[in-house]
């Protein structure tokens, strides 16, 4: 239920398959919080009957369940959906000092993003870990990381120019060598903070 690349989920599902084990993949999606309450989506891959055959279990520990194609298929997705995310993530740090800079109160800022385009999950569900200091999502760095790194070497395999994909990429590698591998995923909008010399915290902001 990880992110990994699809050529690994194959390898692993032949081998089981030898041993006349049947392989679905499921990894998940919509982070840490919604995983509590059951509210999270489900990317599976593999073959249909399979799934059906599972879903009792998808059903207990999602509230969504995609089916994006064969074996491998949900693997790529997964790094696609994660990829966003990042990019996300780092233009809402742009987005949240710029306006601090030019004079608009922070929560006011994320306040306008939410109601507005610009709007994302990340906005939505992770910014309060930035306003408040704690950066605590529960997804480290260095997950973060091999996850760009995955998507960009399958962009690469596939020849398709992951420009701003890759960009982020080399963000969140300085990142990962500025905080070490522990270090929260929502701390590579902390690299702005550093570089500006001020913060983005807003103790009181309502994120309800």
């Amino acid at each position: 239920m990880t992110a990994t690349d699809g050529d690994e989920v194959k390898r692993l599902a032949a081998l089981a398959e030898e041993r006349g084990i049947i392989t679905v993949e499921a990894p998940v999606t919509c982070g840490v919080e919604r995983a509590v309450t059951a509210d999270i989506t489900l990317i599976v891959g593999g073959d249909a009957a399979h799934i059906e055959a599972c879903k009792p279990v998808f059903d207990a520990v999602c509230s969504k369940i995609v089916h994006t194609g064969p074996l491998g298929s949900a693997s790529v997705a997964k790094l696609i959906t994660n990829m966003f995310a990042f990019i996300h993530l780092w233009a809402l740090g742009e987005g949240l000092m710029l306006g601090k800079k030019a004079g608009i109160d922070v929560g006011t800022t994320l306040d306008t993003i939410k109601a507005s385009y610009g709007n994302s999950f990340v906005a939505e569900n992770e910014a309060k870990f930035i306003l408040d200091g704690s950066y605590d999502v529960g997804f480290t760095m260095a997950l973060a990381a091999k996850d760009l790194h995955l998507a960009y070497e399958l962009g690469r395999q596939l020849g398709v120019p992951l420009e701003l994909g890759g960009l982020v990429e080399q963000i969140f590698q300085r990142a990962r060598a500025q905080y070490g591998d522990d270090a929260q995923s929502t701390q590579v909008v902390k690299l702005m903070e550093d570089t500006v010399g001020t913060d983005l915290r807003h103790p009181g902001y309502d994120n309800s």
